[in-house]
């Protein structure tokens, strides 16, 4: 496996993660990336890198952003996240990955791609039901502008510094699992 392939995996993998907090902000960043030939997709998913496709996820961005501060739209759109995040998820990671056989990219992405978006997704989502419940709403312009703002950032280090990407990956679903852990006690 060369230095490639590994990167173009940890690329892959931390845009998934970003998936799970905003489906369109991570397929816009690699859209941007592929456009301004900053990365170099898989030859099938060149598209993504068309004007055409930059502006339709650029707009779809915009659009997804400003929908989760409207009160009640952003429950309504945490109930598809989480399947549109694993499509999501396989996507970015079949688009990014370099060198490998279909039958092992497609595994990397259905479990590592598709499996991380909806971890993330999925604790994002019961965070905000949370917050609905406990604050009435009140809370949840500042649940959305950290999970922007995490997609955002995410994204961007997982185009420039996808070591470091992986990492942080780690690291929240580390977090995620700590949180689960916690909340199956309390249940209990």
């Amino acid at each position: 496996m060369t230095t490639e392939t590994i990167l173009s995996i940890f690329l892959g993998v931390g845009l998934a993660a970003s998936v799970g907090f905003r489906v369109f902000v991570p397929l816009f960043a690699l859209s941007l990336a592929a456009h301004f030939n900053l990365w170099e997709l898989n030859d099938s998913w060149q598209w993504i890198g068309s004007l055409t496709a930059v502006v339709t996820l650029g707009v779809a961005t915009i659009v997804e952003i400003f929908a989760y501060y409207i009160p009640l739209v952003d429950n309504l759109l945490d109930t598809i996240a989480v399947p549109l995040a694993a499509i999501a998820g396989t996507a970015v990671m079949v688009s990014t990955v370099a060198d490998l056989s279909p039958v092992i990219t497609w595994a990397l992405a259905i479990i590592a791609g598709a499996g991380t978006a909806t971890a993330v997704a999925g604790t994002s989502s019961a965070t905000r039901l949370a917050s609905t419940t406990t604050t009435a709403s009140v809370a949840n312009p500042v649940i959305s502008t950290l999970e922007t703002g995490t997609a955002i950032v995410m994204s961007i280090i997982s185009l420039f510094l996808p070591v470091l990407a992986i990492l942080l990956v780690i690291i929240i679903l580390f977090i995620i699992y700590r949180l689960y852990k916690k909340f199956k006690s309390t249940k209990t």
